[in-house]
């Protein structure tokens, strides 16, 4: 018999396969794997950007705390984080007269 024959007399007869072929399933488990472990990946990718999220808000909580302790020192927490210069306000033009 010709390859295929077999095929084609169960289906002229109207007999229906019970099951994918070995390389079809191979393939199929393959690819659902594949689905699951880049969706893995994705879900830990996902919980490393929360983490790095959640260290700027912490990170964010200090430089303000930092600036409360410029403005009670120094007046202003206006500074120059290349060299440290206080950046003063500029005064409103009116003398500061104490009669």
């Amino acid at each position: 018999m010709a390859k295929g024959t077999n095929a084609k007399i169960k289906e002229l007869k109207g007999i229906k396969p019970e099951k994918i072929s070995d390389g079809q399933l191979k393939k199929v488990q393959d690819l659902i794997n594949d689905i699951n472990r880049t969706q893995l990946d994705l879900g830990s990718m996902e919980l490393r950007k929360h983490e790095i999220m959640h260290g700027i808000a912490g990170l964010r909580d200090e430089l303000t705390l930092m600036q409360s302790e410029f403005e009670k020192e120094y007046g202003t927490f206006d500074i120059n984080i290349k060299d440290g210069t206080i950046n003063y306000p500029k005064e409103n033009g009116k003398a500061d007269k104490k009669d």
